[in-house]
């Protein structure tokens, strides 16, 4: 830190004007790097401190012909326009830009572009293949629906898609339909005929076979039970109707006609011989045997 005292001519008073225009007028008494203290005019005891970023560029500029004051008030005084480096001059080089190329049609930039030529080719294939659905689903030939696609794309497959689907009947219920008094009404309404149309409309019914639950595959439990043979419960119904239950343990097997009740550990049951308690933990395998049909009268 800078302190120096002016001596003589520290004594005459100065007149300073800040920042903000607010004038003071005072005796030098102390200076540093921070900024001056004045010895107020007029005033016995006053002192005031002011630093160098609060005077005005004018005051600055009076202190700096003091030699003493210089390097300390120098660094505040900003410089004016022609004291300014002149600033680099911006050279804007010209850019070369390319040529746009013809703003075409959309079909003609397709066209006119090895990419756009493969798009169109993916799209006429798509919509050939399309073509060969639609006869497939209405029943169309599809020579005809690819030949009429190939010529009118897209809506050719739309015409086809909007058309219903063509149905013919099978040969043998057009003869069997023929009106009395045709050339073929006779032979379509032999009973030997009648009788191969008759058994192709019948279907076979599928047989119930038996059911077989293992310990093992199959955890015997009171949710098992009571979720798996509901029918067994009360009066009998759905599987009950259609199978016997076979229940078999580790030392016995059990004809049931019904269940009776099913708790945690046990269940009770409605054989033949009567009532039987089984420990659910002793259940091996219960089988489900379907009930023989009645011999045709």
């Amino acid at each position: 830190m800078l302190a120096v005292a002016f001596g003589a001519a520290a004594a005459e008073p100065v007149s300073m004007t800040l920042a903000d225009g607010t004038a003071v007028t005072g005796e030098i008494i102390k200076f540093d790097d921070n900024g001056l203290m004045l010895h107020l005019t007029g005033e016995a005891y006053a002192t005031t401190n002011i630093a160098w970023s609060r005077l005005s560029q004018d005051s600055l500029k009076h202190l700096v012909a003091n030699p003493k004051l210089k390097p300390l008030a120098e660094p505040f005084i900003e410089p004016d326009a022609s004291q300014r480096p002149a600033k680099p001059e911006i050279k804007v080089n010209e850019v070369h830009r390319l040529d746009r190329p013809a703003n075409p049609s959309l079909l003609g930039g397709l066209f006119g572009s090895p990419l756009g030529l493969f798009l169109l080719l993916v799209v006429y294939g798509a919509n050939l293949y399309a073509a060969y659905e639609v006869s497939v689903i209405r029943a169309r030939p599809a020579i005809q629906v690819i030949g009429l696609s190939a010529v009118l794309p897209i809506a050719g497959p739309a015409i086809f898609l909007a058309m219903p689907i063509k149905i013919e009947a099978p040969k043998e219920v057009l003869e069997f339909a023929a009106p009395a008094g045709t050339a073929g009404a006779a032979a379509a309404r032999t009973p030997e005929d009648i009788q191969v149309v008759e058994a192709s409309w019948k279907k076979d019914e599928k047989k119930p076979e038996p059911q077989i639950f293992a310990r093992g595959k199959f955890t015997f439990n009171k949710r098992f039970i009571e979720t798996k043979f509901v029918g067994y419960f009360g009066t009998p119904r759905g599987d009950a109707l259609k199978f016997t239950m076979e229940l078999k343990t580790s030392t016995a097997q059990h004809t049931v006609e019904r269940i009776m009740q099913v708790a945690v550990t046990e269940v009770i049951l409605e054989t033949k011989t009567g009532q039987v308690t089984v420990p659910l933990a002793d259940i091996q395998e219960i089988r489900l045997v379907p009930v023989p049909e009645p011999p045709a009268a």
